[in-house]
């Protein structure tokens, strides 16, 4: 269900119960989750599949030129009354088309009741949100993190996430989703402000919301 975060009870904790993540707090200062916009949630996920397999900067591109088509305000009615023509001269594949006619789908048909994500538990939301083609756990568990503002989200299959634990915690091998989960048991329940401290250590910017 939705939370909003005490951020500085959150370090407190996470200092407590683990000290390396204490050491990545005293390193890189305040949680910059709470940063993060809380925008349309129908754009978020449109710009995520954008974003699919794309540098940061041709992502940003087309996602504009998507939001251009509709004065900078697409909804799934808007999208409909435009061809898939027009939406490949974005710059979009067939492929990630197809998936955003998919999302719409699920949106107008109710499938999808985006109003209803921030009253829904974090594994209701992964579902509701896996069911639409394109969108997959990362991309859910990201929405999670910087739309919803969850506090205990571990994307085990973030590949940042999987070099920041290897390096902080001195682990010879590359830790699996297994052992990844066993580490981050004591970080609850703050695991998405213990996140974003990793990507924070590796002097990347964590995923930006947009990326949800």
């Amino acid at each position: 269900m939705p939370v909003s975060t005490d951020y500085a009870r959150a370090r407190r904790v996470l200092a407590r119960k683990d000290p390396v993540i204490g050491g990545l707090m005293r390193a890189h200062g305040a949680c910059g989750l709470a940063d993060a916009q809380h925008t349309d949630p129908f754009v978020a996920l449109v710009h995520a599949i954008c974003s699919q397999q794309l540098s940061t900067k041709a992502a940003a591109t087309i996602a504009g030129r998507f939001d251009a088509l509709f004065d900078g305000i697409p909804t799934p009615a808007l999208v409909a009354t435009v061809s898939d023509p027009q939406l490949r001269a974005v710059g979009l594949s067939g492929q990630k088309v197809a998936y955003i006619r998919d999302l719409c789908l699920h949106i107008t048909t109710g499938f999808l009741p985006l109003e209803a994500l921030d009253a829904m538990s974090d594994d209701d939301v992964v579902a509701a949100l896996t069911a639409v083609k394109g969108i997959g756990r990362w991309t859910a568990e990201m929405f999670l993190m910087f739309r919803l503002h969850r506090p205990d989200v571990l994307p085990v299959g973030d590949l940042g996430i999987v070099k920041a634990v290897q390096k902080a915690y001195r682990l010879r091998a590359v830790p699996t989703p297994e052992r990844l989960t066993r580490i981050g048991e004591s970080w609850r329940p703050y695991r998405s402000v213990a996140c974003w401290y990793l990507w924070a250590s590796l002097q990347n910017t964590p995923p930006a919301a947009d990326k949800a």
